[in-house]
């Protein structure tokens, strides 16, 4: 009956009203015909429905966290959440174990990057997986098979996931050091190495020898803003490197100036008001004098242009291990200091908890919104795509 009655309806009413369902709506409809199954699997389809739900704001968390189950394993949980508030969260799925990635204490240090086009990309350095937490598809990204030369080591030191809008592809870039490795004595001579992979060639290539400053791990890092991923990095001072995904071009940003007149200070970014946003709070591992322990919000108003970061807030840092994300511009999540969600609301200036909890430092969110976008499989003998 649905499918006769859309069938009836103009092109452009039917894809009209079709943009605005929810993708587990969608993906029963493409099980109706074959027209509907071509319509909805189109890149067409999956950019106006993006387009719709990020207009609209429809946001959702997905949020990772780890538990400690016997000596040196950990259990990596993803949760969705699809709204905060005073009584808590609201599950908007029930949890998922995190597939193929390390579950020792290396399970601290996952990231998630993203949204990219409807993707996520979950990862601890070595593996990456691709996610699309609303059609609950994934899939392992093959490994990189460039080594390094016998007397050399090499640490990865980046990860970053991206969508090139102009070819319309998703690309995975991978930052290394690598080090002459003496018969006796600490290693010495470091060099950089970049690795890409790209998701329609289901291959990976290695980019020309370039100089990349020292990677500056924070947790709250390795983030995508504008096609470009952003890491921290070590110069003569804390900056935001940049590597620009459709030219795989590096370049450096400048943090906001007062960020380096605080002591004892930690970094993170984020997205706030549609504009790259730096936070600066106290060391979580130093000793603080609660009169002085805030966190402090720049937003960089004009993309790429170091003169434009301006103070949006200012908030008493209370307990704050990492930042994790802003949620529909209001809400600012959190890790604690021992391992739990909270968030702070900056219209109504309150802390409150939501009773989810992890592993200290354990804990990751990604904001994003629902999409259809699919993720193609690998070539004949590559990964293939899952269901959770």
């Amino acid at each position: 009956m649905a499918c006769g009655i859309s069938m009836k309806l103009s092109g452009d009413v039917g894809i009209y009203i079709f943009i605005r369902l929810p993708v587990k709506s969608l993906m029963r409809f493409k099980s109706i015909s074959k027209t509907l199954y071509v319509l909805i699997g189109s890149t067409t389809f999956a950019n106006l429905h993006l387009n719709h739900a990020t207009i609209t704001k429809d946001e959702l968390i997905l949020f990772k966290r780890s538990t400690k189950e016997e000596s040196e394993q950990f259990k990596n949980v993803l949760s969705f959440i699809s709204h905060i508030g005073d009584d808590g969260f609201i599950p908007l799925h029930p949890d998922l174990n995190v597939p193929h990635l390390t579950n020792d204490y290396g399970s601290l240090f996952h990231h998630l990057i993203g949204p990219c086009h409807g993707l996520i990309a979950l990862t601890d350095s070595v593996v990456t997986v691709l996610i699309n937490p609303a059609t609950r598809h994934y899939r392992q990204v093959p490994p990189c098979p460039f080594g390094c030369p016998k007397g050399y080591h090499r640490t990865i030191e980046g990860v970053g996931f991206g969508f090139v809008s102009i070819l319309n592809d998703y690309k995975v870039v991978r930052l290394s050091d690598v080090f002459w490795d003496p018969p006796y004595g600490y290693a010495e001579g470091r060099n950089s190495k970049v690795d890409v992979y790209e998701l329609s060639t289901d291959s990976w290539r290695e980019l020309e020898p370039v100089e990349v400053p020292s990677i500056y791990y924070l947790p709250c890092s390795e983030m995508i803003y504008k096609e470009g991923v952003h890491w921290f990095a070590s110069t003569e001072k804390v900056v935001i490197l940049c590597f620009d995904i459709g030219t795989e071009i590096f370049r450096n940003m400048d943090m906001p100036d007062a960020c380096h007149s605080i002591k004892q200070s930690r970094y993170g970014l984020l997205v706030l008001n549609q504009c790259l946003a730096s936070i600066c709070y106290n060391d979580p591992g130093c000793v603080i004098d609660p009169t002085q322990d805030f966190l402090h919000i720049w937003i960089m108003k004009e993309y790429s242009v170091s003169e434009s970061w301006i103070k949006k807030h200012t908030i008493r840092s209370l307990n704050v291990e990492s930042p994790l994300g802003f949620w529909k511009d209001q809400f600012l999540l959190v890790e604690s200091k021992t391992g739990q969600l909270i968030y702070y609301d900056v219209n109504s200036d309150e802390w409150k908890e939501l009773g989810l909890q992890g592993y200290r430092t354990s804990l990751r969110v990604i904001v994003y919104t629902e999409s259809i976008s699919s993720i193609p499989n690998g070539r004949q003998h590559g990964t293939q795509v899952q269901i959770f």
